[in-house]
């Protein structure tokens, strides 16, 4: 099963409108987009960011889990884009870690 990490940042390139409201909208847009990948099971988890401790409220980034392949999750990401810029990482849980660290002597007496 694929599994991927998903960090995102907003685009900087990309400027806002200048009117708070529209700002809120658009956002608000963007993240019914994201309740919706959430719902059909697109994404498993989504969050973001706020570095509070640091004295501001910097929200343009996050995370999210996906276990869509590759070509599913690239479909979906696009629908973001390019508002949204991502680095994307296939993950492991700690079961496939664990047969994966069993595996790796037999794989290299082959070798």
């Amino acid at each position: 099963m694929s599994r991927f990490y998903i960090r995102w940042h907003m685009n900087p390139l990309t400027v806002p409108p200048p009117d708070p409201k529209e700002r809120a909208e658009l956002l608000m847009r963007m993240l019914e987009g994201v309740r919706k990948d959430v719902a059909s099971g697109n994404f498993k988890d989504w969050g973001i960011c706020s570095d509070i401790s640091a004295g501001c409220s910097d929200t343009s980034e996050g995370y999210c889990m996906s276990e869509l392949d590759e070509e599913q999750l690239h479909t979906v990401l696009m629908q973001y884009v390019p508002s949204i810029s991502f680095i994307i990482r296939p993950a492991f849980s700690v079961d496939q870690l664990i047969d994966s660290i069993n595996r790796a002597p037999a794989a290299a007496k082959r070798a």
